[in-house]
């Protein structure tokens, strides 16, 4: 369930994040995903960490 909740996450983020940066440039748009991506990444993570407790 971890690896799971933490690839939606990292996935959604990079998303949003392309997403946000695309109206700036291609460059901003990588880094804005790359950012997303970790972002995503940890609330993946803290929310496999409260469905198990």
């Amino acid at each position: 369930m971890t690896k799971l909740l933490i690839i939606v996450g990292m996935t959604a983020g990079g998303s949003l994040g392309w997403w946000l940066g695309e109206r700036f440039g291609l460059l901003a748009a990588f880094i804005a995903s790359g950012a997303g991506s970790i972002a995503g990444v940890y609330i993946g993570w803290l929310a496999a960490q409260k469905l198990s407790e």
